[in-house]
């Protein structure tokens, strides 16, 4: 029962993490309503920097009404950037994983290098998508449904096992064995 009351709370502690996580997020949105949040600003002003610096002359131009962003790359329409595409709501979650299993400063330190490595593979994946719909347009769909989503998600798995594995299982191992070793001195 012990550990069902455990589980309980780890899984509770995650839902409001990410609930309270959440509305603040959603109240920052409500601020930028028809018109683009500063985050999702930044970040394709950073992509499209990225892309000037390796040969690939692009604009950006708003569309505030449809709270869109459009790429232009060459003179030419590329891809369009909302709010979605700033891995915020991601980061979210990945914050919430890891402050459900807190272990202390150290919880600080990785929750905050785990998103500067989700706010690289974002820009990463904005960029190569830009340079997929300008040199194999064919791919576009299958890149952005699948292939795209899978990098973020799939770095936010990774960092979340590394969490997991290296923090929290690995102090929970040497809490038991120094338990045992203090039991076995006893006896």
């Amino acid at each position: 029962m012990k550990d069902f009351k455990e589980i309980l709370f780890i899984l509770l502690r995650f839902l409001g993490i990410w609930l309270v996580l959440f509305v603040l997020y959603q109240i920052y949105l409500n601020y930028y309503k028809s018109d683009i949040d500063f985050i999702t600003r930044i970040i394709s002003n950073q992509s499209a920097f990225l892309l000037n610096k390796t040969g690939f002359e692009t604009t950006t131009k708003d569309f505030p009404v449809y709270e869109t962003i459009m790429f232009y790359i060459n003179g030419k329409p590329a891809t369009r950037m909302v709010e979605g595409c700033n891995a915020v709501s991601v980061m979210i979650l990945f914050l919430a994983f890891i402050f459900a299993f807190y272990k202390g400063f150290k919880t600080i330190l990785f929750a905050f290098s785990g998103i500067v490595i989700l706010y690289i593979l974002n820009l990463f994946r904005i960029y190569v998508l830009n340079v997929v719909v300008v040199n194999h347009y064919e791919y576009t769909k299958p890149a952005h449904d699948y292939f795209f989503p899978a990098i973020i998600y799939g770095g936010v798995v990774l960092l979340w096992l590394i969490w997991i594995n290296k923090f929290v299982l690995k102090e929970e191992l040497m809490k038991a064995k120094s338990n045992q070793l203090s039991h076995d001195e006893v006896s």
